[in-house]
């Protein structure tokens, strides 16, 4: 049996600069961050003595005879990828909700190439499972996504993410005292709108659209430089950061009708008029979590006036995807 822990991801600036329709023209960066949430994936062997050769289990069961009968396109892909036709068992649990904005998706697939590999008696680099789990994604499977959220899941970190033509990422870790670190951590707050939707279709649109707006993602990408400035910078006043995203916001919105929705715009509203400095919807937008940079005298009260949305604590998570279980 293996078993994989990847971790989910927040992305501050720089979202929809990571599509190679734009940064092969255009360049791309963002500034992102994993957390310690994290999907598990288990593969193992599975014995003749089923009546089905194949058993994926995650929000519903499929137990069936060939590949090609999987309904999840994930696991179809990644098999496919690996040659693998029988006799396996996979079994996906997760911290949080998929369709939330975390990068869960990618998180999964990450996660699920780092385990068959080990499966076949392999370990590859983080930069190769971000590689695979783009290919995967975007050729096999066909889904409009960026690159940031393969990479963020396979290195871990707090990380600079620049993307270059042709397809070229290059990543940098952040580099600053620990204490900035928790400084940053200490202000950040996230809740659950409850909301959940498929990032696909939005995603689609903002890939229509990337010519059109152009001016607000190199923006956008130009948020993530200064993003990284303030936290390396121990003399910038860290509130900085939570103007910056409150900026940030605002040009995403702007970018996509679908991006907010009257009710996250009254949540929005509500956690900075009760002394949230700034704020986004994480991921493609449309639900999922509320990041908020709100002082700590004023959380309380952003809490009462958020209620009754869940709050989610995290911490900064330096690892990226691991094998936690080997046993052959």
């Amino acid at each position: 049996m293996i078993i994989t822990k990847t971790p989910v991801r927040v992305s501050f600036f720089g979202g929809g600069t990571d599509f190679p329709e734009f940064f092969n023209r255009h360049g791309g960066a963002v500034l992102s961050t994993t957390i310690d949430k994290f999907c598990y994936l288990t593969v193992s062997p599975l014995s003749d003595f089923f009546d089905y050769r194949i058993k994926v289990a995650y929000s519903r069961a499929e137990l069936v005879n060939e590949v090609s009968e999987i309904r999840h396109p994930a696991v179809r892909a990644c098999l496919e990828s690996f040659g693998i036709g029988s006799n396996i068992e996979i079994n996906y649990f997760s911290d949080l909700p998929a369709r939330t904005g975390l990068g869960t998706s990618s998180s999964f697939v990450v996660g699920l190439l780092n385990a068959l590999h080990a499966f076949n008696g392999k370990r590859v680099s983080a930069e190769s499972l971000a590689t695979e789990a783009v290919r995967i994604e975007r050729e096999m499977i066909g889904e409009n996504v960026g690159l940031q959220d393969q990479y963020a899941a396979a290195c871990g970190g707090f990380n600079y993410i620049e993307f270059k033509s042709p397809g070229e990422v290059h990543l940098e870790k952040i580099v600053c005292p620990a204490d900035r670190f928790r400084l940053l951590e200490e202000n950040l707050v996230m809740f659950y709108t409850g909301i959940q939707r498929d990032s696909d279709g939005i995603q689609k649109k903002h890939v229509a659209r990337l010519e059109n707006n152009t001016e607000s993602l190199l923006a956008l990408a130009g948020l993530a430089a200064r993003g990284r400035e303030i936290l390396v910078s121990p003399e910038e006043d860290i509130r900085q950061f939570g103007e910056l995203l409150d900026r940030g916001w605002q040009l995403k919105r702007g970018l996509n009708r679908e991006v907010s929705s009257s009710a996250i715009d009254v949540f929005y509203e509500k956690a900075r008029a009760a002394g949230a400095v700034g704020g986004k919807l994480l991921g493609a937008g449309g639900g999922g979590f509320l990041l908020l940079f709100v002082p700590a005298e004023n959380q309380e009260q952003v809490r009462r006036s958020l209620d009754p949305l869940l709050e989610v604590k995290f911490q900064f998570e330096k690892r990226g995807s691991r094998v936690i279980f080997f046993d052959q």
